[in-house]
């Protein structure tokens, strides 16, 4: 019996995945195996430890420059799967059960559109569980909240960013998690500490939701770790 909380369609899709690393982000396009409200399940390349969050654009569309939005996802599990390129072994076991060569691809391609891995072939099958979304409203049966103590109401946007403690040229690739208009929640490799003045910088100036050019001098005024992550959370005002 399926215990999903969603129920599961295939689909084929281009996704792109964003995630950080202490030495900078990194992205990877792949294709959906098969989608849910909740979560996807996609063929990639590279193997993505469980736990771990990333970003994730679905459906992608690399024609467009920027301005596609990201989504905080979470690595559910990740299973290598058959790669089409690596098929010679498993022909010789089909031909030693006197399968004819035509039958032995036959049965290949078949279970490689099964995967979704007919012309991109992939080595892992990884399963993602999108980030709920926040509700303006509920029945009321939600657990209490702390007071909202924000100057300016926070908007969920995940889009790149640049930041750098002043005095350090060095630059960190970020993502933001949520933005006001006098400040920003950003997750982190690097280590920062209360009262730390940063500049910040988006990566699409065009598209950022700060008014302005440049760099924009913050201070830090929050830090809180991720759970199963040595990454952190970084909370920022800005300074006039």
């Amino acid at each position: 019996m399926d215990s999903r909380e969603h129920r599961r369609v295939r689909m084929r899709l281009p996704v792109r995945m964003r995630w950080t690393t202490p030495f900078g982000q990194k992205i990877e396009l792949g294709e959906t195996i098969d989608v849910s409200r909740s979560g996807l399940l996609v063929s990639t390349k590279e193997f993505h430890t469980p736990g771990v969050t990333l970003w994730v654009t679905f459906p992608y569309d690399a024609s467009l420059s920027d301005g596609q939005p990201e989504i905080l996802a979470r690595v559910a599990r990740c299973n290598e799967v058959l790669e089409v390129v690596r098929s010679t072994k498993a022909r010789e076991i089909v031909q030693t059960e006197s399968a004819s060569e035509q039958e032995c691809s036959a049965g290949l391609d078949q279970l490689a559109r099964a995967l979704g891995l007919s012309d991109a072939p992939a080595t892992f099958a990884v399963a993602f569980r999108l980030k709920e979304q926040a509700h303006a409203s509920s029945n009321g049966s939600a657990p209490r909240r702390e007071p909202e103590r924000r100057g300016s109401m926070r908007k969920a946007l995940a889009i790149p960013v640049r930041v750098h403690p002043e005095g350090i040229l060095w630059f960190e690739e970020a993502m933001t998690i949520d933005i006001s208009a006098k400040g920003m929640r950003f997750r982190s490799h690097r280590e920062y500490a209360l009262g730390d003045h940063l500049k910040i910088a988006f990566e699409a100036s065009s598209s950022a939701p700060w008014h302005g050019a440049g760099e924009f001098p913050s201070k830090v005024i929050r830090i809180a770790p991720v759970p199963g992550s040595v990454a952190l959370d970084v909370s920022v005002r800005r300074v006039e």
